[in-house]
């Protein structure tokens, strides 16, 4: 019991702090800059919707006001939408508007697969309905292909929390901002594992077909680009805007889904596995760990708890164990008075601990295709082709 207990904190430690720590002394002591030059070339920006009537007008007024030198096309993807959208689109004037209107919803990654088809800008710029680019964003963000090695370069995603509960609150807050910490770190010394799918561009030529029904489109191009001996970067000048579920239920749907994702993910492109992965150590250490980290969780409390029967200091670490998950689990409810930030970040962690573990159970038993797990009903809170990811 007392191996299981320390082999279990030394795996928790190790995914939350000893491989960030790792990353961080890569990124400070063998650093691989990349060179900024100005973007000649030309934009192709690509976004898939669903049923998205009420956004889709404000979206595209937005995409045409961007880099307008730049963008040659908005090509937008109607997907199997039955609530005018795809009506709206035709009736839009929008300068270099060209819609794409699937009659039938294949899901996100084969409905950006038609865009990608009938792409022709040197670049490919995804987006998705919600986000909105601050002023320069796509300049900054086009300024890293001036370097021959980068292949894809993402954003810096700012989440509000305006109106969002703790629990959630510390989820868009406090562990997106560790999140992103780490994914610069990935990037100063090689390629992040993936990126937010909201606000990315990626080199038309190095551009992969989406595998049919995948969910996680914003890991997968990425990581076919450095499959290809290219480098995935990330610009922090490169802004964008987005807004997360603003309740704890939501965030949680939100996590199951992106978790069952990675699971699907080495399903369906089993060289991520493999040692033609460059990237292979930070797709373990940062993605896969977490998925496993749940369990240890669970061991730890336990090893714990049976040690203290005959052990008063074990008993102390068990009852500390105990405080925690309780007190982690109540502020999911209630707002703690004096300690609800500490309660709420643990509230987070149990969040995300307890996604994983049910994403699993998604993956493994969901019946038909996994993406349609999902309610597209453009809204902060839901998950739709709009939403952000981690």
């Amino acid at each position: 019991m007392r191996l299981l207990f320390w082999l279990s904190l030394a795996v928790i430690a190790y995914t939350y702090v000893g491989y960030p720590i790792i990353m961080a002394l890569l990124a400070r002591y063998a650093a691989r800059p990349w060179r900024m030059a100005s973007f000649n070339g030309t934009v192709s920006i690509v976004m898939a919707v669903h049923n998205a009537v009420d956004r889709i007008g404000a979206q595209i007024d937005h995409l045409a006001s961007i880099a307008p030198g730049l963008v040659a096309e908005i090509i937008v993807i109607s997907d199997g939408s039955t609530d005018g959208t795809a009506e709206l689109l035709a009736e839009l004037e929008t300068p270099r508007l060209r819609p794409i209107v699937l009659q039938e919803q294949v899901g996100k990654a084969a409905a950006l697969n038609h865009g990608i088809g009938a792409s022709s800008g040197d670049v490919l710029l995804f987006m998705d309905i919600r986000p909105k680019a601050a002023p320069g964003s796509v300049e900054h963000l086009l300024a890293n292909f001036g370097d021959a090695t980068v292949g894809c370069v993402a954003g810096e995603l700012l989440l509000s929390s305006e109106g969002h509960d703790a629990a959630a609150s510390a989820v868009s807050g406090v562990y997106w901002r560790y999140e992103q910490w780490i994914r610069n770190c990935e990037a100063a010394f090689d390629s992040p594992v993936g990126v937010y799918g909201g606000f990315y561009a990626a080199r038309r030529t190095l551009v992969e077909p989406f595998p049919a029904g995948i969910i996680l489109d914003d890991m997968f191009q990425p990581l076919s680009i450095v499959r290809k001996g290219y480098r995935s970067v990330l610009d922090r000048t490169a802004i964008v805007h987005d807004i997360w579920p603003g309740k704890v239920a939501g965030e949680f749907a939100r996590k199951v889904r992106t978790l069952a994702g990675n699971f699907q993910l080495v399903s369906l492109a089993p060289w991520t596995l493999g040692p033609r992965n460059r990237v292979l150590f930070q797709l373990v250490s940062h993605k896969l760990m977490r998925l496993v980290v749940p369990y240890f969780f669970i061991t730890l409390l336990l090893s714990a708890t049976w040690l203290g029967i005959a052990s008063p200091a074990w008993r102390v670490i068990a009852a500390a164990e105990w405080i925690f998950w309780l007190a982690s689990l109540t502020a999911l409810r209630v707002r703690l008075p004096l300690v609800h930030k500490i309660a709420s970040a643990a509230g987070a962690l149990l969040v995300l601990n307890a996604a994983a573990v049910a994403g699993l159970y998604r993956f493994l038993f969901t019946p038909g295709p996994l993406w349609k797990t999902w309610s597209p009903t453009g809204q902060a809170g839901s998950l739709e082709p709009g939403r952000g990811r981690a």
